[in-house]
């Protein structure tokens, strides 16, 4: 998980509130990931293009733990539309690039997922790619649990996006 805590209520749609900080590039000032996607902090960027960009996670919760986001700010996963899905499909193609780019080969022990708002301590949206997910230690496991209130697959979010404005 990103050291950068969200302050923002429950209550509160983020990426309305956040907007007045995004520039039209996409850019928010205030956001952790937009300045790493931009050079300023330091980080190892694993991947950066107009797209996408990837970077390892700084509390790993498995031998190999990436965050692949939007290099453009994007606001949470609770935040997206149907038109997301294929932002959110090329995280994961990406995520999975840069894991066979180190030598992981077993993608059927790998977890991609978001954090559901409000368990999200970045509200720029980030995937997080965990492998070998047999080898996340009690925290991780509790921390990126299927199933949860606080965490979600690349697939169920694809699944519930596609499924927005199908009941309207």
């Amino acid at each position: 998980m990103a050291e950068v805590k969200d302050t923002q209520p429950a209550s509160v749609d983020v990426s309305k509130s956040a907007s007045s900080s995004v520039s039209a590039e996409g850019y928010d000032k205030k956001c952790i990931f937009c300045r790493i996607v931009n050079h300023e902090m330091g980080t190892e960027l694993l991947h950066n293009d107009e797209e996408i960009s990837c970077f390892r996670d700084i509390k790993p919760g498995a031998p190999h733990h990436y965050l692949v986001v939007p290099t453009k700010h994007v606001g949470n996963c609770k935040s997206l539309t149907k038109e997301h899905v294929p932002l959110v499909k090329q995280l994961v193609e990406k995520g999975t690039d840069i894991l066979q780019k180190n030598n992981v080969m077993d993608l059927s022990d790998v977890r991609f997922g978001f954090h559901w708002p409000p368990f999200c301590s970045v509200t720029h949206l980030h995937l997080h790619v965990l492998a070998p997910a047999s080898q996340m230690g009690f925290m991780s496991r509790l921390i990126y649990r299927l199933n949860s209130y606080w965490f979600i697959t690349a697939d169920q979010l694809i699944e519930l996006l596609n499924s927005k404005g199908e009941t309207n």
